[in-house]
């Protein structure tokens, strides 16, 4: 096994994490998370070539790209997009996706964009929901960059010093605590996606919920707009 991780070009590394990360935030659902993950785990081991700064990098000039040329394609098709999506890609694009995710940004706006990084529901949307609610571009792009950051420097960093640490650990213990590592993780992802699924139960479809005027603005400051937005063009 070590002589396969030798063998693998870091430049190779930073680009798959570019390119999942920024495809991912383009819109396609992506494990866009997991292979960052998995680079920050990777780079932890010195006698690998990986530079954990180079994979942190390369996550966030992918996340900032991608969720820009998402804003650009959200822009330029509108809400109508989401329905075409929905009816070809429904688990990921479905009413109650979008109507959730609306509902945030009516009620959050750019911090959407921001804290969106760290929601796996609302990084696949953040980039062309921006874009078909008209924010402003400016301001998207401040919340997309300090998102960017925060996520994918801040991941890299969390999964390189922990992965240092585990290393040492194990080395004077057994592999008994890496499966109690993984077990406590699969059981943190598992209470956040039945909380997402609780949430997206409770949405209210479209024909349910009241309209935002046209005058209201959805991208503004908190609690400028009603906590659910449409989710269709007028």
């Amino acid at each position: 096994m070590d002589h396969i991780l030798l063998a693998i070009p870091p430049l190779a590394v930073y680009l798959i994490v570019g390119l999942v990360v920024g495809v991912e935030s383009l819109g396609i659902p992506l494990p866009g998370e997991i292979v960052l993950v998995s680079a920050a785990l990777l780079a932890s081991h010195h006698e690998v070539a990986v530079d954990p700064v180079g994979v942190g990098a390369a996550a966030i000039v992918g996340a900032v790209i991608g969720d820009s040329i998402g804003y650009l394609i959200g822009r330029r098709y509108g809400l109508p997009l989401f329905d075409r999506l929905g009816r070809r890609f429904p688990k990921h694009f479905g009413p109650r996706h979008v109507a959730l995710a609306e509902r945030f940004f009516g009620r959050w706006g750019m911090w959407a964009v921001f804290f969106g990084r760290f929601v796996a529901l609302l990084r696949i949307f953040a980039g062309p929901l921006a874009g078909a609610l008209r924010m402003h571009y400016p301001r998207f792009l401040v919340a997309n960059v300090g998102g960017a950051i925060a996520w994918a420097g801040g991941t890299t960093a969390a999964v390189y010093y922990l992965g240092i640490v585990a290393e040492k650990w194990l080395s004077r213990f057994s592999w008994a605590g890496l499966g109690v590592a993984v077990v406590v993780g699969l059981a943190v992802a598992l209470v956040v996606r039945r909380r997402t699924h609780r949430m997206l139960d409770e949405v209210e479809l479209p024909d349910q919920a009241a309209p935002v005027s046209a005058g209201d603005d959805p991208t503004g400051a908190p609690g400028t707009a009603g906590s659910t937005a449409p989710t269709s063009a007028p």
